[in-house]
């Protein structure tokens, strides 16, 4: 398997876990007890944790790319159309 391939599965899984992670745990500014800073929106997040994010994003895609290149490798499912 050619390792760009790899690669752009990697990516495109991280980026998919990443922004499918960015809502989880977020608190909005009004909703905490230090309030609302001045020259933000009382809807921004207080604390988004994105190196957190990062990381889990991180391993969720090491590990589902993993996967992809076992199952793609090892024959049982064809992403080729089969051959006539």
């Amino acid at each position: 398997m050619n390792p760009a391939t790899i690669l752009l599965v990697f990516i495109v899984i991280w980026w998919l876990v990443f922004f499918m992670s960015l809502p989880f745990g977020v608190q909005a500014q009004s909703e905490t007890e230090e309030g609302v800073t001045k020259g933000t929106m009382p809807s921004a997040p207080a604390n988004p944790n994105l190196k957190k994010k990062v990381i889990y994003s991180t391993i969720i895609a090491l590990t589902l790319t993993v996967g992809y290149y076992f199952l793609a490798t090892s024959g049982l499912i064809s992403f080729r159309p089969p051959r006539g």
